[in-house]
């Protein structure tokens, strides 16, 4: 029966592109029925794929790399200058399942974020995630900001994640497979008082999801961008307060959602059952901001 089952298998595959040999995804087409059933594999699902998570130590950054752990995934956690918060974060990582690797890099550094990945692959060799989550959130009234100011944040957010996904593409194009998510910001569809800078740059990554969605599908690649909205919990200094949009808007469900609500959607996007969704700004915010 095993024979026969395989047999069958090799059949109704041959000629279909296929994943990697990392990627833990077995499809089994049944011809004529209409029906796609799963081969369940006892391995986690993310067995063997490597994610690299920029701005990975603090939180959504940290729950994303803890998600993607969980699911038995290497993750390489980024920060600029943050150690001993990156090293911590690490240690969390492999006890949730995963394996880790800390990287400083700055990611508005053209050398600095090739180096990370020219040192991924060299370690790993691939890379099949990037979740661009690195940014700075700071607080100016738009008349007072100096050009400074602004490229200081669009730089991080919207160069950044663009250093970070040429870098990766040429890796992913190769194993005719990858996943990348970039983490946006629910001002970039509202306003949001003092941060035109903020709303400027995360209004780009909606545009430069789709176009690289468009232009890397054929090659088995997706591209999301996810967007949180009233997340609570600690902020660090440079995230600034939560953000205050026009009219003290709040979720539809009473409350502030957490930072493993989005790191929940981000890791069904890197699943292999998230394969058929890209190019879409997906908004986890209980409600706040409806398209």
């Amino acid at each position: 029966m095993a024979t026969k089952l395989q047999s069958l298998l090799a059949e109704l595959t041959a000629g279909e592109p296929r994943p990697p040999n990392h990627v833990a995804d077995k499809t089994l087409a049944l011809r004529g029925s209409g029906i796609r059933e799963k081969v369940v594999d006892d391995r986690k699902t993310l067995d063997g794929q490597v994610a690299i998570v920029t701005g990975g130590v603090r939180r959504i950054g940290r729950a994303m790399a803890l998600s993607l752990a969980r699911e038995g995934a290497t993750v390489v956690i980024n920060a600029k200058s943050s150690r001993d918060e990156a090293e911590a974060t690490a240690k969390e990582v492999e006890a949730a399942g995963g394996r880790a690797l800390v990287h400083l890099a700055d990611v508005t550094n053209e050398a600095d974020v090739e180096g990370m990945v020219t040192k991924v692959i060299e370690t790993f060799g691939h890379v099949d995630i990037l979740i661009n989550n690195a940014a700075i959130r700071r607080e100016v009234p738009f008349t007072q900001m100096s050009l400074a100011e602004w490229r200081e944040i669009t730089s991080v957010i919207l160069e950044g994640a663009f250093l970070g996904s040429r870098a990766v593409l040429s890796h992913m194009v190769r194993a005719k497979h990858g996943r990348i998510i970039n983490i946006g910001g629910v001002s970039a569809h509202t306003g949001a008082y003092n941060r035109a800078h903020v709303a400027t740059a995360k209004s780009g990554l909606t545009g430069m999801t789709r176009a690289l969605a468009v232009e890397f599908a054929e090659h088995g690649i997706t591209v999301n961008c996810v967007v949180p909205g009233k997340i609570g919990g600690k902020r660090s200094e440079t995230s600034g307060h939560s953000v205050s949009l026009p009219g003290g808007g709040q979720p539809l469900v009473g409350h502030d959602g957490a930072p493993e609500d989005v790191a929940e959607v981000v890791r069904m996007l890197c699943l292999p059952t998230g394969g058929f969704i890209t190019g879409q700004t997906i908004h986890v915010s209980g409600g706040l901001f409806m398209p």
